[in-house]
């Protein structure tokens, strides 16, 4: 008996494999057929069982109802696009920063809704900025808000990284981040962005993109704050010649944060090799050594040069130190990836039988089955 033969839209499956970035010749091995057959396939030369179209579309990461469309769907980011590449943002979002961004989306308002309905106050800190322009003014507000001094004395750039985070958390403010979406083969492009904000009045959220070293998401977890403390949304890359006021603003901020000015300039030694500042001034403001070089690049000490080719050493430094990192619970990973407050507040629904397991499964990218499993290791 021969299987039924799908009736999509052939000129649909060039669309799904193009989103998902994936070459052609890579795609035709992940659906197990050769690349003229699925050139076939693509050009409408020959037809595809259900099973076939099916595994398409979940390869390509599209729902398998979209093969069956007229014209493609337009891919559109749900949040302002306020990415730099010239004077304009990123035409074509990749597959996995749109899932992303939807995915993170639908969190944010489940959890809207489970605070309205907990009669919880509005997050005071989003906007408390808006209308303002200068720096000082909104770091010194950041930090009385935050409890936070001019840097820790004591720690590393990770340890402050995770108290920040804790802190901004405790404001109201959801923390996520993840460095890839769902599995490693969906890796987030650093060059694509690095962190996003939704500056919701009920409950704001902050992505860190950790497929970034760990160095500059210090600096991205605070651009992202300042966007809260701005009342703007929107998606960032981080880059060093913004061109939007409110980049530049939130650069600034960030850049003054963690590393304050008045007190960098004096420590800061004009040596043959600059680089030998980096040491002591790292171990002074508990910050990555890239922080410490951006600082320098916004403040004239260091070319663009200079600082281009110290970055480039310190990522090639950084993925070979990742190949030997030790690894830890998933689960732990995840509650950090996701949010603790998030994921609290979904297991408390679940278990209070307010929330589905398919449905607390589906936010917190976890299987039902492995909720209660989930719970015991985040400690709830």
């Amino acid at each position: 008996m021969m299987a039924s033969t799908a009736q999509i839209n052939h000129r649909m499956l060039t669309w799904a494999r193009e989103r998902s970035g994936i070459a052609l010749p890579e795609f035709a091995a992940k659906c197990g057929v050769t690349v003229d057959r699925l050139r076939d396939w693509e050009d409408g030369k020959h037809p595809l069982t259900f099973n076939q179209a099916q595994n398409y579309a979940q390869k390509a990461h599209v729902p398998f109802g979209y093969l069956f469309l007229r014209q493609p769907p337009v891919d559109e980011l749900p949040i302002p696009d306020l990415r730099t590449l010239g004077d304009r943002g990123v035409d074509r979002p990749s597959a996995e920063l749109l899932d992303l961004v939807k995915m993170t989306v639908q969190r944010q308002q489940w959890y809207r809704d489970y605070l309205l309905g907990e009669l919880a106050a509005p997050c005071d800190v989003v906007g408390r900025g808006r209308g303002k322009d200068n720096v000082l003014d909104i770091v010194s507000d950041m930090r009385q808000q935050l409890s936070v001094g001019l840097h820790p004395t004591r720690g590393d750039s990770d340890e402050y990284y995770r108290k920040l985070v804790e802190k901004i958390e405790s404001l109201g403010v959801l923390v996520m981040r993840e460095s890839f979406l769902g599995h490693y083969t969906r890796m987030f492009r650093v060059d694509e962005f690095r962190g996003f904000a939704i500056a919701d009045e009920y409950a704001p959220v902050i992505f860190v993109n950790h497929a970034d070293a760990p160095g500059p998401r210090l600096f991205t977890l605070i651009h992202e704050l300042c966007h809260i403390w701005l009342g703007i949304t929107g998606l960032s890359d981080g880059s060093e010649d913004a061109h939007r006021d409110s980049e530049k603003l939130c650069n600034a901020v960030a850049a003054e944060f963690l590393v304050p000015e008045a007190e960098f300039r004096p420590l800061w030694r004009a040596l043959e090799d600059w680089k030998a500042n980096l040491p002591s001034l790292e171990a002074h403001f508990r910050v990555s050594k890239w922080v410490i070089a951006r600082r320098a690049l916004t403040l004239g000490y260091i070319s663009a040069i200079q600082y281009q080719n110290f970055i480039s050493e310190q990522i090639a430094l950084w993925k070979q130190r990742e190949k030997s990192d030790q690894k830890i619970s998933h689960y732990r990973v995840k509650n950090a990836q996701i949010s603790s407050n998030f994921s609290r507040a979904v297991l408390s629904q679940a278990f209070n039988g307010h929330l589905l397991l398919r449905e607390a499964g589906e936010l917190l990218n976890v299987k039902p089955a492995n909720i209660r499993k989930f719970a015991n290791e985040v400690g709830i």
